[in-house]
C-alpha cells in the first residue's frame, strides 16, 4: 500500500522517541568503556539489541498506528456528521451564489421544498437576496419568515478543506489534498415566541397624547352665556367617553387642553376608525354658527416617557401648523396624518399676528442685515411677501436683500418697478451673491414655503445662524430645524396677506410705498384667484390696508393679463383634458414659447374647476427635467392630502408636487393610481 500520509508534529516525535534514546545509550556505552572496557562491550551489546528492537517496532508498528489513526478520523468524522445532521439548530451549507448544498434534518423540515432551495435559497426565504449574502469575514444577520414562523438567519463565509477519498486494492486511501473552496454556512434561530413577547410588551406600552380644542374662545364668543356651559360640557363628555373606549387616563390641563395616556394596543383601533373623535366633536352643535374642531398629537416610540411627551408636543405643533382639525402621530422623524380634510376656520383674533410681529422685530433688530427668499421659480405672492419683509427691515434701519432667481413674467414686471433710485442697486440679488453676504450677523427670512429643498437657495439655510419662516401652506413633515421663529397660518390666503398683517404691528413709522403695496396686493390676488378662493374677513382687511398704502388696482389687473400664445396653450390643454372617474380632470400644459410654464399650469388648473362636475383638477407641466403637478379643487376634495402622498403639499384646495425622473404619461398613471387607492381606502368618495 502506497501511503502518502505523513505523520507530523507531536505524534511523529512520540513514535521516534526510541531512536532518540539510542543516542543516549551510545554515549553511556562510550563512557562505560573508558572506565571498564569489558563493561562497555557488554553495554554495547545490549544497546545494539535495543536499537534492533526499536527499529523493528517503529517500521512494523507504524502501519498499525496509521491505520488506527485513519479509523479514528473516520469514526470522528462520522460522529461529527451525525451530530450536525441531528443537531437541534437548523444548519445549512450554501454556495457563494446562494444555492443550497446541504442541510441538516431540522433545516430540511423547515425548507420542505429542497428542489426550490437548491435553485436558490431566496425561493424559500425571499429576504435573503443576492446582495445580502456575506462578502467579507463578518457575519450577516437577516430576519426571515417562513409561514407563521419567524427566524433570525446568521450567514457566515468560510473556507472549507476537503480530503478526496477513493477505495484502493487493500483499503482506504487518502491520496490528495483538494484546494480550498468557499462556502456560506447558515444558522436559523427561531424567534417566533420572542417576537410574540415583544409585540405583547409593545401592546402594553404606554403612549402620550395631547388634545387641544382649536377654536375654543371663538366658539364660546359666538353663543350666549347660558349655552356656553352646555357646549363645554358636551365637548368634554364626548372627549371623556372616547378616552374611556381606549382605556385611557385623561387630565384636563387648561380649559381647552387635555393630556391623555393609553396603551399602544389601542392605537390600531384609532387608526382604523381614522380618529372618529374629530368628526364626533365637529358634529356638536347647539345653534351656534361656528363648528368646534380639535387637534390631537400622539408621541410613539421606545424612548423614555419624557421623550414621548416631547414627540407628542412636536406632533401637536405640526397639527396646529397644518391648520388643526386633525391627528398627528409622531415616532422620531416619522409622522402619520389623519383628518384635516376640511377648510380651516379663520381666526378673527389678530393676537397671534401681533405677537409674531413683535418677535420678528426683535429678531431683525438683533442682526445687521436681512436676507429674504421665497420658493424656487418665484411667483407674485413670494415676491410680494419678500418686498414686505424688505420694507419692515428698512423701517428698523437694517439693510435687506431679496434672493430671486427664475420667476414668472408677472414677477418680472413687478421687479422692474424696484430698479429705480428709490431702492438700492443690491435690493434684488441672486443665490451666489446672497451666499457671499451671509454671515453670523445676518437673519434669513423664508416666505411662502416651509420646505428647505423648495426654497430659492437651500444652501443659505445651512449657512444661516438664525432663520425665520413665514408661510401659509400646511406644514408636511419635518420643519426647518434652524427656525427661531416659525409662523404658519394655513387659513391665511397668502404669504403677502400675513406680511401685510405683520407690517401693521411693527411700528417704527413703517409706511409702505405704492410699488411695495402693489406687489403684496398682487400676491393676494394670485393666491385667491382674484378673490374667489380662500378669502376671509382678514383678507379684505389686509387689502384695505394695502389700498390705503397706494396700491393701484388697475395696474395690478393689467399685470395678470396673458399673451395670446399662453392663451392658446391653455385652450389646447383644456380641449385635451381627460376626465378620470367622472370627476377628476387631468391635463398637460405645453411649455414651448412659455416664459413661466408652472404658473401657466396653475392657471389651467384653476380654469378646469369651472367645468361642471369636476371635483379636482391636475395639470402636468414637464419643465427643467421635472414634472410639476398643479392640483386644485373647490370644496369636495382635499388636494393637499393627495399631493402629500406624492411628496408635495399646499392647501386643501390648492396644492402641488414635483416628480423627478418621470415622464408625463407616467405622471398621469401615478395620479390615476393615487385616486384609485384613496377611493378604495375611503379617503375620498
Amino acid at each position: 500500500m502506497n501511503h502518502k500520509i505523513k505523520l507530523k508534529g507531536t505524534l511523529r516525535t512520540y513514535l521516534r522517541w526510541p531512536l532518540f534514546l539510542t543516542a543516549l545509550l551510545v554515549i553511556a556505552d562510550i563512557h562505560m568503556y573508558t572506565v571498564n572496557p569489558r563493561a562497555g562491550l557488554v553495554g554495547a551489546a545490549y544497546s545494539l539489541l535495543f536499537v534492533l528492537a526499536a527499529l523493528m517496532i517503529f517500521f512494523t508498528g507504524r502501519k498499525g498506528v496509521q491505520r488506527d489513526l485513519v479509523q479514528f478520523a473516520q469514526n470522528y468524522a462520522s460522529l461529527q456528521m451525525k451530530m450536525m445532521q441531528e443537531m437541534a439548530l437548523p444548519f445549512a451549507v450554501l454556495s457563494v451564489d446562494g444555492h443550497l448544498l446541504w442541510g441538516n434534518d431540522d433545516f430540511v423540515k423547515i425548507v420542505v421544498n429542497k428542489k426550490a432551495a437548491r435553485r436558490n435559497i431566496a425561493n424559500i426565504f425571499p429576504e435573503i437576496t443576492q446582495d445580502k449574502l456575506p462578502e467579507g469575514n463578518e457575519d450577516v444577520m437577516i430576519h426571515v419568515t417562513n409561514g407563521e414562523k419567524a427566524y433570525r438567519a446568521v450567514l457566515r463565509k468560510i473556507q472549507a478543506t476537503q480530503m478526496a477519498q477513493k477505495d484502493g486494492e487493500k483499503g482506504l486511501i487518502m491520496d490528495q489534498l483538494v484546494d480550498d473552496e468557499t462556502f456560506i454556512v447558515m444558522f436559523l434561530y427561531d424567534e417566533t415566541d420572542m417576537l410574540a413577547l415583544i409585540r405583547a410588551r409593545e401592546a402594553e406600552n404606554l403612549m402620550v397624547g395631547l388634545l387641544y380644542i382649536d377654536n375654543y374662545d371663538e366658539m364660546l364668543s359666538s353663543i350666549d352665556d347660558v349655552r356656553q356651559s352646555l357646549l363645554s360640557a358636551l365637548i368634554e363628555r364626548r372627549i371623556n367617553k372616547y378616552m374611556q373606549e381606549i382605556d385611557a387616563i385623561s387630565k384636563k390641563l387648561e380649559k381647552d387642553k387635555f393630556l391623555f395616556v393609553f396603551k399602544q394596543k389601542y392605537l390600531d383601533e384609532l387608526k382604523n376608525d381614522r380618529f372618529s373623535i374629530l368628526e364626533e366633536v365637529r358634529a356638536i352643535n347647539i345653534g351656534n354658527d361656528q363648528t368646534c374642531t380639535i387637534s390631537i398629537g400622539i408621541g410613539l416610540g421606545h424612548g423614555s416617557f419624557t421623550e414621548r411627551y416631547e414627540w407628542a408636543r412636536a406632533a401637536m405643533d405640526l397639527a396646529l401648523g397644518r391648520g388643526g382639525d386633525q391627528a398627528v402621530i409622531k415616532n422620531g422623524d416619522n409622522e402619520e396624518f389623519y383628518g384635516g380634510k376640511r377648510v380651516q376656520i379663520e381666526r378673527n383674533t389678530r393676537v397671534k399676528a401681533r405677537v409674531k410681529a413683535h418677535a420678528l422685530k426683535e429678531q431683525i433688530e438683533g442682526k445687521e442685515r436681512v436676507i429674504v427668499m421665497g420658493h424656487s421659480i418665484g411667483d407674485v405672492d413670494s415676491f410680494g411677501a419678500s418686498v414686505g419683509i424688505y420694507r419692515i427691515a428698512h423701517s428698523l434701519a437694517r439693510r435687506a436683500h431679496i434672493v430671486l432667481g427664475d420667476c414668472d413674467s408677472s414677477v418680472k414686471q413687478l421687479q422692474e418697478r424696484f430698479y429705480t433710485k428709490e431702492y438700492e442697486a443690491d435690493m434684488i440679488v441672486d443665490g451666489d451673491t446672497a451666499k457671499e453676504l451671509m454671515d453670523d450677523n445676518t437673519l434669513l427670512v423664508i416666505v411662502d414655503v416651509n420646505k428647505a429643498n423648495y426654497t430659492e437657495c437651500p444652501e443659505l439655510i445651512d449657512m444661516a445662524q438664525s432663520v425665520v419662516v413665514i408661510d401659509h401652506h400646511r406644514q408636511a413633515g419635518k420643519a426647518i430645524d434652524k427656525a427661531v421663529l416659525f409662523y404658519i397660518e394655513p387659513y391665511a390666503s397668502s404669504a403677502s396677506e400675513m406680511v401685510a398683517e405683520i407690517s401693521q404691528y411693527i411700528g417704527s413709522g413703517l409706511k409702505l410705498r405704492p410699488a411695495e403695496a402693489e406687489a403684496m396686493y398682487a400676491g393676494v390676488m394670485l393666491d385667491t384667484n382674484c378673490f374667489t378662493d380662500k378669502i376671509g374677513a382678514r383678507t379684505f382687511e389686509a387689502m384695505a390696508y394695502l389700498r390705503r398704502s397706494g396700491a393701484d388696482v388697475v395696474r395690478i389687473r393689467k399685470l395678470f393679463r396673458e399673451d395670446i400664445e399662453e392663451y392658446r396653450i391653455r385652450a389646447e390643454a383644456i380641449r385635451n383634458t381627460e376626465i378620470y372617474l367622472d370627476g377628476y380632470a387631468i391635463a398637460v400644459s405645453g411649455t414651448e414659447n412659455v416664459e413661466s410654464p408652472t404658473v401657466l399650469g396653475a392657471k389651467i388648473a384653476n380654469s378646469l374647476l369651472d367645468i361642471k362636475g369636476v371635483k379636482a383638477s391636475f395639470v402636468l407641466t414637464d419643465y427643467n427635467k421635472r414634472v410639476y403637478i398643479s392640483a386644485r379643487s373647490i370644496d369636495e376634495v382635499n388636494v393637499q392630502v393627495m399631493m402629500e402622498r406624492l411628496g408635495g403639499g399646499g392647501h386643501i384646495n390648492m396644492a402641488g408636487a414635483q416628480l423627478t425622473d418621470c415622464s408625463v404619461d407616467a405622471a398621469k398613471e401615478v395620479i390615476r393610481q393615487m385616486l384609485d387607492k384613496m377611493i378604495a381606502d375611503g379617503d375620498i368618495v
